[in-house]
This record gives structure tokens, C-alpha cells and sequence, in this order.
């Protein structure tokens, strides 16, 4: 029974860190429409899933709020001035208050130079 399973746990994390892939470059463009403050909590649940040490439960809420926050149809839609990202940050800022403990300083620091390179001060 124990070999059974490992042998589903091995296939969950198989197929979790295949489905981890979150392109950088769809998620730079929703980012530039949201701002600054929803671009930093985002950008630390992406650094986040990107590190090999984060578990697989981790990165699969992560990825479902980053999944959120890309789609354009949600529960406020995102073209709504100032109100429409405003439940993509309710959904990022739940993940990162769950799994902040997973978050390293290092992952805040390569989070905070990616915010500086698409958002200049």
C-alpha cells in the first residue's frame, strides 16, 4: 500500500512541476495594466513557484492565483478602472499570507529586482 502511494505522490509532483510553467512574459504585460502594487505580490508568488524548494502544494495555489490574475475574465473584470484588479490583489495577498513562510529573502530580492526593471522609480 505504501509503494501505491508513493507512486501517486510521485505523479502529483511530476505533474505539478510541469504545470508550474507561468509564461514571464503574458504575466509582464497584465502586470504593466495593473501597477506597482499588485505587480510586487505577484512577482513574489512567480519567484516563488519558480524555486525548486517550494512544495507542490504551494506552487499549485500559487499558480491558481497567478492563473487569476492573467485570465481577463474574473469576478471584477480587470478593464474596470481601479476596481478591476482589486480582487486579482485579494486573491495574490491570500496565497503570499498562506505560504509566506516559504518565501526566502532571496525570493523577495529577486521579486523586488524584477518589480524595479518593469517599474522603474
Amino acid at each position: 500500500m505504501a509503494s501505491s502511494n508513493r507512486s501517486k505522490e510521485d505523479v502529483f509532483e511530476a505533474e505539478v512541476l510541469d504545470s508550474s510553467v507561468i509564461d514571464e512574459n503574458k504575466l509582464k504585460q497584465v502586470l504593466k495594466l495593473a501597477g506597482r502594487a499588485i505587480a510586487k505580490p505577484a512577482l513574489e508568488c512567480f519567484e516563488l513557484i519558480m524555486d525548486a524548494s517550494t512544495p507542490p502544494q504551494v506552487r499549485v495555489s500559487i499558480i491558481g492565483a497567478l492563473t487569476y490574475l492573467i485570465v481577463p475574465v474574473d469576478l471584477i473584470p480587470d478593464f474596470i478602472p481601479a476596481a478591476g484588479f482589486s480582487d486579482d490583489l485579494v486573491a495574490l495577498t491570500a496565497v503570499i499570507s498562506l505560504w509566506s513562510h516559504h518565501i526566502t529573502p532571496q525570493i523577495r530580492y529577486r521579486a523586488n529586482c524584477k518589480l524595479n526593471l518593469w517599474f522603474p522609480i
